[in-house]
């Protein structure tokens, strides 16, 4: 109610300061603010929050500012967004979003929110080709490489998709040019990106060693695509981000291939003391399947599968630590770093799937709950043993998206390296326990 108030109060601001759009804004309807009498042009508002609360068995030689810890709970917000974008005039749209991520005990306080995304588009043929650019989360590679956060299946995205996430990119967002359309049942996206400085990056190591790093030197272009075929109902590109699940409301199959290609992107030690150049690129296909099982009484199966060749040099690693609750190690052998930590990213090959049923509509009186699971398997060509990471859990949809509890494990193995071949062997696993709440006004 409060919220209807709000929105109908913003749009009547609009309309009095609009100048000559007020001549033929026609105000609040259908959660948009319509700025012509048939709705075709309008502005959008969306806010979603999710707060983790986690308890986590730490890796092999965790701190807490100097503090030994084997354990640790924390709550923390792991995403808090807002969106305002619309079709503002014929063939004119404009996306925004501001908001945070991993924001926890031991973050910098007063952060505030920050730009994730501003872009503007302009549809060039109908349906068919849109240009547009700036700070933008239009990827390549494959669909989870830009996903919709408050339509995720369990408590996260396949994060290793977006595969330049805060090294040479903003949370995913990249400067770039972009085009993409639909050609009858071909969606596709091309991609012209500028990388960020790695630099900037968290952890940046400016020496040249004997495993591939991010280049400091000045790059060059990153260019990236991603293309799917849509078998069943068409999926809408208004936007970049891609639908977890919809929870049976859509019957869709998509089979998609996508790539991400930058010269000269990373760097090593030669064997005679030369650095050695080699560009970052990577291959990826996959397949997604989301559909009611019985429209009926509302179950529901998702499903999604990837198979991705990474290539970022030889020896590539890098950890992923999602919203970390430990700051420092007292164990450098241990390649997963700190906190909770593990080689999510590397070259070689990796395989990814999740699936999740929904229960029938009101099955816990208007809720339902609907369980997922989820495996990360790679052979990285630094690990001597694979690399799985498993994800399992259940969603309590208390209306939908717009209100659900997700309790979660999360299964991750720890490796060491060996001092002598600089190889890093699986030595044990450590999990972390996950309540979620996520509130998405959409």
């Amino acid at each position: 109610m409060y919220i209807n108030k709000f929105m109908k109060v913003a749009a009547a601001v609009l309309l009095i300061g609009g100048g000559t759009m007020s001549a033929y804004s026609q105000g609040f309807k259908d959660g948009k603010i319509w700025l012509n009498e048939d709705g075709s042009n309008y502005f959008k508002f969306t806010l979603v929050s999710q707060i983790w609360l986690r308890n986590t068995d730490m890796n092999p030689g965790t701190t807490i500012n100097g503090y030994a810890k084997d354990n640790y709970t924390d709550i923390g917000v792991r995403r808090a967004r807002f969106q305002a974008f619309g079709q503002i005039a014929d063939r004119v749209f404009i996306y925004s979003q501001i908001g945070m991520n991993n924001f926890n005990y031991s973050s910098d306080r007063k952060a505030g929110f920050f730009i994730h995304d501003i872009m503007g588009e302009y549809e060039v043929v109908k349906k068919h080709l849109s240009l547009g650019g700036g700070l933008s989360a239009w990827n390549g590679l494959t669909r989870f490489s830009a996903p919709s956060v408050g339509t995720i299946l369990g408590v996260d995205a396949p994060l290793f998709e977006q595969s330049t996430n805060d090294v040479t990119d903003q949370f995913l967002r990249k400067l770039s040019i972009y085009a993409k359309g639909k050609l009858g049942k071909l969606d596709y996206r091309v991609v012209m990106s500028s990388p960020m400085a790695v630099q900037k990056s968290n952890g940046y190591v400016p020496t040249v060693g004997t495993y591939a790093t991010f280049s400091a030197k000045p790059a060059k272009m990153q260019w990236h695509g991603y293309f799917q075929w849509q078998f069943l109902d068409q999926e809408a590109n208004t936007t970049a981000y891609t639908t977890g699940t919809y929870l049976g409301a859509k019957k869709v199959f998509n089979i998609g291939a996508g790539f991400q290609f930058q010269p000269d992107a990373m760097w090593r030690a030669g064997n005679n003391g030369d650095t050695v150049e080699s560009n970052m690129q990577h291959f990826a296909i996959d397949a997604y399947y989301d559909a009611p099982i019985n429209a009926q009484t509302g179950t529901a199966l998702s499903a999604y599968a990837s198979y991705i060749n990474f290539n970022w040099g030889r020896g590539y690693i890098r950890n992923q630590a999602t919203m970390n609750p430990a700051n420092g190690s007292n164990k450098p052998e241990i390649l997963n770093g700190s906190g909770n930590g593990y080689p999510s990213f590397g070259t070689g090959n990796l395989l990814y799937g999740q699936v999740g049923y929904k229960f029938k509509n009101n099955l816990i009186g208007k809720t339902t709950l609907m369980p997922y699971a989820s495996l990360q398997y790679a052979h990285y060509d630094r690990l001597k043993d694979n690399m799985a990471f498993w994800d399992g859990g259940i969603n309590w949809l208390l209306k939908g998206h717009t209100s659900k509890l997700t309790f979660a494990y999360q299964s991750r193995p720890i490796y060491q390296v060996d001092a002598a071949t600089q190889e890093a062997f699986k030595t044990d696993r450590k999990g972390s326990f996950i309540l979620q709440y996520q509130v998405f006004l959409n």
